[in-house]
């Protein structure tokens, strides 16, 4: 959106002049002028301290009434019969979001959505994880994920129910879903939060994310239109423990589907042969960064973690060099992980990659550079070459299970 002067406001102070990082504000006659370097970033917004700086079309927004929209609404991803660990992460932020709503006085429900078909007992499951309240969309047409019947059933439930806030996990099924509903909502929407908070003093959703390649964390606000929505990634939010005294109530609802919404007809499913890595989900993560060196470097991480039953993930630095996949990137621009055990090879530990993997339970790194950041983050560090450590250190874990018939370390 293009950034405008309103000259009937400027003083020329010249302020919006030092806080652009561009140097495309020059002060002429007493009034600010954009130049054509301008790239609209909007850094000169906050320091004009008179409202002269402004997005073009904003004075004239509409703003919404959001004095009917209340509660906290979970949009529910689930795979064969099986919620998936990002939805109920959110479920157990959602359940903090409530708490601060009720410190400020004003009660909020938990509410999750399930969407499917064969949804026996996942509605229990959810209520013992902090859900208050469980919609269910029922029927044979959503059996199959398909963005047009979901983006109907999602925006007929937020039309009806008005949430404050609705979350979505930063998957591809959310990533595919939750900017088409808040399109058809006309609402905002951040992708890929890595915090969630409320602003106690305006009541509003603090929603973080990385920007500018994980440079910097962005914080934004959708203040005049409802519901507050946000994308989070997987690994971020830590859930709740399973409460199996928690009760709560569930509610079925019917989506009028007619054959127009019919635009993508589903033939056939066929499983992919390729193994998807799921960083999120292990246990034990074997990660190489820029000291692997080259692509086969990562073949001796592979055969640790094979040994080990893990996983294996890589800094972006591996990643850039084009040594290994994208999907096992960690960090702020990758996945967050909070595995067991975390073995850092060749890794010298950027801010961005601590913000991916700080977490973890254990963390062991191997290195050359004792000064590196990722061995003060360490639980036990090895100080040496990885291509002599790694190999020594899966060589003694074969011989190990070998020696106690053990097909993998517990």
């Amino acid at each position: 959106m293009p950034i405008v002067v309103l000259e009937e406001k400027c003083k020329g102070c010249k302020l919006c002049v030092a806080a652009c990082p561009y140097a495309a504000i020059h002060v002429v006659e007493k009034k600010a002028v954009l130049s054509n370097g301008c790239t609209h970033c909007g850094a000169c917004l906050d320091s004009c301290e008179f409202g002269a700086i402004t997005f073009e079309g904003q004075q004239d927004r509409i703003r919404m009434d959001i004095a009917p929209f209340k509660g906290i609404y979970v949009f529910i991803a689930q795979d064969r019969k099986t919620v998936s660990n990002v939805s109920l992460e959110i479920l157990g932020k959602a359940r903090e979001l409530a708490d601060t709503f009720l410190r400020m006085g004003k009660s909020q429900t938990v509410n999750a959505i399930l969407i499917g078909y064969e949804l026996d007992r996942m509605a229990e499951e959810l209520i013992h994880y902090g859900a208050d309240h469980v919609i269910i969309v029922k029927d044979d047409p959503f059996r199959v994920y398909r963005t047009d019947l979901y983006t109907k059933a999602l925006v007929h439930i937020a039309r009806e129910k008005k949430p404050e806030i609705l979350l979505f996990g930063a998957t591809p099924q959310g990533r595919d879903l939750a900017p088409r509903v808040a399109n058809r909502l006309q609402t905002g929407l951040t992708a890929d939060c890595t915090s969630l908070e409320i602003s106690e003093e305006e009541g509003i959703l603090l929603q973080t994310r990385p920007a500018f390649g994980g440079n910097i964390m962005a914080t934004i606000v959708c203040p005049d239109n409802r519901p507050q929505m946000a994308t989070v990634r997987p690994g971020v939010m830590k859930r709740r423990p399973f409460d199996p005294k928690k009760t709560g109530t569930q509610e079925m609802m019917t989506i009028g589907l007619d054959e127009k919404d019919f635009v993508v007809r589903v033939l056939d499913i066929m499983e992919s042969s390729r193994r998807h890595v799921k960083l999120e989900d292990a246990r034990i993560i074997v990660a190489g960064g820029h000291g692997v060196n080259r692509p086969e470097g990562f073949e001796l991480l592979k055969n640790l973690a094979a040994e080990l039953g893990a996983e294996v993930g890589a800094s972006r630095a591996a990643v850039d060099a084009g040594w290994i996949g994208q999907d096992h990137q960690i960090g702020q621009t990758g996945k967050t992980v909070r595995p067991e055990l975390y073995i850092a090879c060749g890794i010298s530990g950027s801010i961005q990659h601590l913000a991916g993997m700080a977490q973890s339970r254990y963390i062991i790194s191997i290195n050359t550079d004792r000064n590196a950041p990722i061995v003060n983050a360490s639980d036990v560090s090895f100080i040496g070459d990885l291509f002599r450590v790694v190999p020594m250190l899966t060589g003694k874990i074969r011989e190990y299970k070998e020696k106690n018939g053990q097909p993998g370390i517990s």
